[in-house]
């Protein structure tokens, strides 16, 4: 699938939801001296400009990082990246998920990275290339999969597919289970809309079945426009850090004013 670009969506109140928790994770995971890998199967270009006529054609970035960042602490790891790339790159720049990872990591981690589409790709080579991550134009689970396990063992996988395909919610319990499998020391992450539909639920089933200690978390918010079909925000996280469950606890009470819950 080759038409999602996420330049249009770059900031919104999910944006802010898996940004924030992926921060906090890297964070977390670099306060040890051992080094880590870093893998990300759906990177897009990394960096964004909320300034550009497609972020404010949809308004979500005004509906998301524009209204929610004060109301995060002055010290959180999130806040810390988005004043760096501000500082780096003007005020109307946002980090994409590869761009916070890219800041957060030391010179001893690895980065992998996977984007299909190829205009986001060159972009994704040129936004990064300060940091000299590994980019691969290519399916980014089977990028996992060739990789998994990971040289060094510890780290932390995000899959943040764009769900435009609804074949994905099918495939992607088992792509997390081979995965899983094959590095089972891994932090995987897994972003996913909530949507009117409520289509997301069997997949969160299946994916609960095969994880019982994994961290569900949502946070629910009104659609950033009319008919917009999304009203939330999710994470599974299988191998969650510790203090994971309080510091999602926190940003659902305190960034989404309590709108937040933790899936049973």
């Amino acid at each position: 699938m080759l038409s999602y670009q996420h330049h249009y969506h770059a900031g919104n109140p999910a944006d802010v939801h898996k940004h924030a928790v992926l921060a906090w994770m890297l964070d977390y995971l670099t306060a040890k001296d051992k080094p880590l890998s870093y893998i990300e199967t759906h990177a897009g270009r990394g960096l964004y400009d909320l300034g550009d006529p497609a972020a404010l054609r949809t308004g979500e970035a005004a509906a998301g990082i524009a209204r929610l960042e004060t109301r995060l602490p002055a010290d959180h790891p999130y806040r810390r990246v988005l004043d760096r790339t501000r500082a780096a790159h003007g005020p109307a720049a946002y980090p994409g998920s590869p761009l916070i990872a890219a800041q957060s990591l030391r010179v001893s981690d690895r980065i992998h990275l996977a984007e299909l589409h190829p205009g986001e790709h060159a972009l994704l080579l040129r936004n990064l290339a300060p940091f000299h991550p590994q980019i691969r134009q290519q399916d980014g689970f089977g990028m996992a999969l060739s990789l998994c396990p990971p040289d060094p063992r510890r780290g932390l996988l995000l899959a943040d597919p764009s769900y435009e395909v609804k074949a994905e919610y099918d495939t992607i319990p088992a792509a997390f289970a081979r995965i899983a499998r094959k590095w089972n020391v891994g932090v995987l992450a897994l972003w996913y809309p909530i949507l009117i539909s409520d289509i997301h639920r069997p997949m969160l089933d299946r994916l609960g079945t095969t994880f019982p200690g994994a961290l569900c978390h949502e946070v629910r918010f009104p659609p950033v426009r009319e008919g917009h079909r999304m009203v939330g925000s999710g994470l599974f996280v299988v191998n969650p850090p510790y203090g994971l469950a309080e510091e999602t606890a926190r940003l659902g009470r305190t960034v989404f004013a309590g709108t937040a819950r933790k899936r049973p």
